[in-house]
């Protein structure tokens, strides 16, 4: 193999063999992906220690020997598996073959488990459950990675730089997201990330708020959370503004999270699990007197998907290493007053985490 797959190919037999696994069925989109360079909408992987193979049907079969030269291609005629799975699993029998337990629906994997069933004895290969196999993988980015991370995060500030530079009180919700998601597709984003939020007043203590057709109005909190894909990857960037003069009660909230995302930033650390991340901030905020108003995690893996491992929150044993991008992003939401959440994208180096993010974060209002 010469791809940039390669060496994710070759990672992945090696954590095949520590679990005692012959092959893996990849059926998750992001993790087929990340794998073959195959970003089409349907297909499997198989891999083994010696093979490659991807099966897909005809509205595919140029694009993936196209962006996955390595893999074996496998038509699939019609979506009666009896008529491909076979041949995807030829020279397993016996062998312990992983799928992708988190993501194939138990009705597919029925289907599939009949098709063995179905076969000679000699030829039936053993399914067993795997859980996050590729994610772990996924979840230490490589500097190829990165780098096209740091550049959607760059979009996504520029795109929240444009916005300040624009909005009105008058301005809808619905017409300040498009103004944001017009700006990010209009400078080369692929598409948004997920669906932009744009909250105003007591609509921002509803951390996954949708527009509405409100005005944003004067004086009170306005929750924008946002983030593009470029060149499949995404980015996350939250922040709260007040259009014209925030009141005391604004100010006293935002420095408490904003304190609670910098105590954070500071003192997260390479080891700690995500369990531990989170409770910095929870703890400060917990301490100013909020911490009920603090119901989320702390953050979450970002790359190919807009949440992925590791996840930073209550119960999360990930352990936090070199190379994991994530989202910090404390808040507080009050019922009735509205919420306060500031959100930057770091990635662990060093032992430490590094902001990406550049926006502003405080005194970004217009008057």
């Amino acid at each position: 193999m010469s791809t940039p797959t390669a060496g994710r190919v070759a990672k992945l037999r090696e954590r095949l063999q520590e679990q005692g696994l012959d092959a893996l069925i990849v059926s998750q989109p992001s993790n087929r992906r990340y794998l073959s360079g195959f970003t089409g909408s349907a297909g499997y992987l198989l891999v083994s220690d010696r093979e490659t193979r991807i099966a897909t049907d005809f509205r595919y079969f140029e694009q993936a020997a196209a962006q996955a030269p390595d893999f074996r291609l496998q038509p699939v005629a019609g979506p009666a598996f009896e008529t491909w799975l076979p041949e995807l699993l030829s020279g397993l029998g016996g062998k312990k073959v992983g799928f992708e337990a988190a993501h194939l629906p138990y009705a597919t994997f029925e289907q599939m488990a009949a098709v063995i069933r179905a076969l000679p004895e000699g030829e039936r290969p053993r399914l067993v459950p795997a859980i996050d196999v590729v994610e772990g993988l996924r979840a230490i980015k490589e500097p190829a990675e990165i780098d096209v991370i740091q550049a959607a995060v760059d979009l996504g500030d520029a795109a929240f730089a444009h916005f300040m530079e624009r909005v009105e009180p008058g301005w809808t919700e619905k017409q300040a997201a498009w103004e944001i998601e017009r700006y990010m597709r209009e400078q080369g984003g692929e598409a948004v990330a997920f669906e932009t939020i744009v909250a105003a007043g007591a609509w921002s203590a509803m951390p996954h708020a949708y527009p509405r057709d409100e005005p944003l109005g004067e004086g009170r909190p306005i929750v924008i959370d946002m983030g593009v894909r470029l060149d499949g990857y995404c980015s996350d960037l939250t922040r709260t503004i007040v259009i014209g003069e925030p009141d005391g009660e604004f100010r006293r909230i935002y420095d408490i999270v904003l304190g609670a995302q910098l105590t954070a930033i500071e003192l997260i650390a390479a080891s700690m699990t995500g369990e531990q991340a989170h409770l910095l901030a929870g703890r400060f905020i917990a301490e100013a007197g909020y911490g009920e108003s603090f119901g989320h995690g702390l953050g979450h893996g970002v790359g190919l998907e807009v949440h992925e491992k590791p996840r930073l929150g209550h119960g999360s044993g990930d352990v936090l290493a070199d190379g994991m991008v994530t989202s910090v992003e404390p808040g507080i939401y009050i019922s009735g007053w509205g919420g306060v959440r500031i959100e930057d994208l770091a990635i662990m180096e060093n032992g430490r985490l590094r902001v990406l993010s550049r926006a502003p974060k405080i005194d970004q209002a217009k008057a």
